[in-house]
């Protein structure tokens, strides 16, 4: 009984590790193909604030929320609220709302 657990279980490891290597790049089934990673997005959001801002050099992304069509604009969009580091409990921070499909900049705008 031992000697076939053994076998079972360096089967199950070699299956494992071929599938691993045969799946290697492929895309993620689970990623949206019409939007970029809300992960993607923060970065970006922080990117495009301190470019057009030198105010907003050293903010980082506290929030991204994914905002569908028809949930207050006309277009899918990233809402990531930026604030600076050591965080201000929302004094200073902004909002940044981009493209959902390739990131690009909609807004740039205070929090309401």
């Amino acid at each position: 009984m031992n000697r076939k657990f053994a076998v079972a279980y360096a089967g199950w490891i070699a299956l494992c590790a071929v599938l691993f290597l045969a799946l290697a790049g492929r895309e993620d089934p689970s990623r949206r193909r019409d939007r970029i990673l809300p992960t993607d997005a923060g970065a970006r959001a922080a990117a495009v604030a301190a470019h057009r801002d030198s105010r907003y050099r050293g903010y980082e992304a506290v929030h991204v929320a994914y905002a569908g069509r028809g949930e207050g604009g006309r277009e899918a969009r990233w809402v990531v609220l930026l604030d600076r580091v050591p965080h201000s409990a929302l004094h200073d921070a902004v909002v940044v709302e981009l493209r959902a499909s390739d990131g690009s900049l909609i807004a740039l705008r205070p929090p309401r």
